[in-house]
């Protein structure tokens, strides 16, 4: 399966254009969050993560979406 995740900052923006995106690609279910990137609780990632598979795909729009850093990835 293909799961999208989608984040943006808690600064306004708004996730639709991911999403549209995410699911452009082929994304069945994405998990939206609103989050600081300072922030390193990111719930919906952490169930994104929990509902892979052997052979799912976990799409993002950027990698700065995924992780602040790769110390954090």
């Amino acid at each position: 399966m293909i799961y999208g995740y989608a984040k943006v900052s808690m600064d306004g923006q708004s996730v639709a254009a991911q999403v549209a995106q995410l699911t452009d690609a082929g994304a069945v279910k994405v998990f939206q969050e609103t989050a600081s990137g300072a922030t390193t609780d990111h719930r919906e990632l952490a169930r994104a993560i929990k509902a892979l598979e052997a052979g799912d795909t976990l799409l993002v729009t950027r990698l700065d979406r995924l992780a602040r850093s790769t110390r954090d990835l």
